[in-house]
């Protein structure tokens, strides 16, 4: 919102929500029911593909979106380094109105000028004159309508709302109020109705014009430099015709220059070209890729989670891991990446983050969904690429090395136990984390609980539920549990005053249960009203009672020194991160333990953890502290 919003700020459409696509329904319909129905000499074929334009305009931007922001996250040719945050993704994230404001235009003039309807596939004088036109009178009144929109007056009300990203992303470009929307399609259209009155027009200079301006709309605004530089020695007059990311980037820094369209031959003119451009530019294209101190490691959780990831939706992976319904409808597409991460089979980066403005962070992905982790037949290609991440973090120079999601299964490679054992000489720190989730989940226990009950999955207690049975009976806590196995195997882990606080009951369960994985409906139902579910696993339960509380999974709240947080981990809120991936913050900073496979140093650990900012999400006093 701009600092003093002007008249017309807001879309029309806005008070709908997420149905604002309603508004094309009509239009869209009728397109399609004439196309259906008309004789062939009747049907309107350029009406008819304004919808299908229309989506392949939305398909091209977020496949922008999608490439600049693991261009960013990688670090290689990045032009600014400050961070993005959840306040700009809330800002941009309808960066789809302009795509409808423009739908509706053409659909009243397709209806409604005559020029504008049964168009020829294509025509060279119209493509020409698309072009002359652009280049002159389209480029140079944009130039005085941007200087104008930095006048204080209209600056404050309008266009303020564009610049409050310094970090420009592609969509960065289409976000602005409705007002002046309406001001930027008046100049779009004088190529487009010039050639409509003109009779010059055609499918493909109109279909090719707007695909240029979303191109070049979305190009100049990646935070990060990818114009070979040989095209500019080949060609130089080109500079005067193409701008640059790194030039656009010192209009969003700098404020007062480089206010050209996509071509900057008028800055030169005016003298509003900055000087640092050449600079900028150079420098940006030679930067390498980061690299990172600490890398968190995670893997894909279903197939819809690709959406989630940064790399993905923006808005959706700014908001907690849920299930849509349309995500459903796009299941081809699904498909289609499960088929691409198995061919591409290694890990990409999917995140960055600076924590105290020295520790670098960064996050990467394995291709493997959760129900693959279940599959015996799939452990050796996954602990595969998790040796191939971990040799290359090697290779990198990093530091720290947290499996986060990837210890959910001892079996699997004994929480990273295996690769210490393959590669005894590794530098770089692998850890688990669980200590410190250890540590989260004993001090969410409410303060003046004097019994829990500890309930793992389908019998089988990880080493978590393990520590945390320990920590209880030799704090003084009983531990309840109602498997007579479980009961047996922790047992044999106890010290026999350890062991007097270990009580086997399938009834009087307590009100504090602390659960793994695969909580079922059926053992919910035996909690009594108020029982509070403290998950100690990776993934939460199903919550089927609405009478109980359930804690999230070992999280807490991040410090403001963590910068960059603009998505959610998973089903976690904003700014909260894992107990698992902040374990490897705090190693890095640290430096001075190993943690793989032995939970050891809880209280140091949680010490450290909250000594460099980290909250708990509960603000009860613990039982356990």
């Amino acid at each position: 919102m701009a600092s003093k919003p002007g008249i017309l700020t807001e879309w029309p459409w806005t008070w709908l929500g997420n149905f604002k696509y309603v508004v094309l329904a009509p239009w869209a319909i009728n397109s399609a029911y004439s196309y259906m129905v008309k004789d062939e000499s009747e049907r309107d074929f350029t009406n008819f593909l304004i919808l299908p334009l229309l989506l392949s305009r939305a398909i091209h931007n977020q496949i922008w979106i999608s490439i600049s922001r693991y261009r960013t996250a990688k670090g290689n040719n990045r032009i600014v380094d400050k961070s993005i945050e959840f306040e700009q993704v809330d800002r941009e994230k309808n960066w789809d109105d302009q795509i409808i404001f423009n739908g509706i235009l053409m659909y009243l003039a397709s209806n409604y000028i005559p020029g504008a309807k049964h168009l020829p596939l294509w025509r060279l004088d119209g493509a020409i004159l698309t072009i002359l036109l652009h280049a002159g009178p389209v480029e140079f009144l944009y130039y005085w309508l941007h200087r104008a929109l930095h006048h204080h007056f209209l600056y404050s009300r309008y266009h303020s709302h564009h610049h409050s990203s310094i970090v420009t992303e592609p969509i960065t470009s289409v976000i602005h109020p409705f007002a002046e929307h309406i001001s930027y399609f008046a100049l779009f259209a004088v190529p487009m109705l010039t050639t409509v009155f003109t009779g010059t027009i055609s499918i493909i200079s109109l279909a090719g014009y707007l695909t240029y301006i979303d191109f070049m709309n979305n190009m100049g605004h990646c935070n990060f430099e990818h114009i070979p530089k040989c095209l500019f020695a080949m060609f130089p007059p080109l500079k005067y015709i193409i701008y640059t990311p790194s030039y656009h980037s010192l209009h969003h820094t700098q404020f007062r220059t480089n206010y050209s369209l996509f071509m900057p031959f008028y800055d030169y003119i005016y003298g509003t070209m900055d000087k640092s451009t050449d600079t900028l530019y150079e420098t940006s294209l030679v930067r390498k890729e980061d690299a990172p101190d600490v890398v968190h490691l995670t893997h894909l959780t279903t197939p819809e989670s690709i959406y989630h990831l940064r790399v993905g939706f923006a808005h959706l992976a700014s908001q907690p891991l849920k299930s849509k319904w349309y995500l459903w409808l796009m299941w081809p597409v699904t498909f289609w990446s499960m088929i691409m991460t198995r061919i591409y089979g290694r890990t990409f980066t999917v995140e960055r983050n600076v924590f105290k403005e020295r520790l670098k962070l960064q996050t990467w992905a394995i291709p493997k969904y959760s129900f693959q982790f279940s599959m015996k037949w799939q452990r050796e290609s996954i602990n595969s690429v998790i040796e191939k991440a971990i040799l290359e973090a090697e290779d990198k120079g990093v530091k720290v090395l947290s499996l986060g999601l990837l210890n959910q299964d001892e079996e699997l490679n004994g929480n990273g136990e295996l690769f210490i054992r393959r590669h005894p000489k590794l530098k770089v720190k692998v850890i688990d984390g669980s200590s410190l989730a250890v540590a989260v989940v004993l001090n969410s226990i409410p303060k003046g609980t004097t019994q829990v009950l500890l309930l793992g999955a389908a019998g089988n207690l990880s080493k978590v539920a393990y520590s945390i049975a320990l920590a209880l009976c030799q704090g003084g806590i009983q531990v309840f549990t109602m498997r007579e196995d479980e009961y047996n195997k922790l047992k044999e882990k106890l010290s026999d005053e350890a062991g007097n606080n270990l009580v086997l009951s399938k009834h009087d369960a307590p009100k504090t249960w602390l659960v793994g994985d695969g909580l079922s409906e059926d053992e919910q139902k035996k909690a009594s009203k108020g029982t509070i579910f403290i998950p100690y696993s990776q993934f939460p339960p199903k919550r089927t009672r609405k009478d109980c509380v359930y804690n999230s999974t070992p999280a807490m709240l991040v410090p403001k020194h963590l910068e960059n947080v603009d998505s959610c981990e998973n089903w976690l809120p904003r700014r909260v991160m894992s107990a698992w991936r902040i374990a490897g913050i705090v190693h890095g900073m640290e430096d001075q333990w190993n943690e793989c496979g032995n939970i050891n140093n809880i209280h140091k650990i949680w010490q450290a953890t909250l000594h460099h900012g980290f909250r708990p999400l509960t603000t009860m006093s613990s039982a356990y502290s």
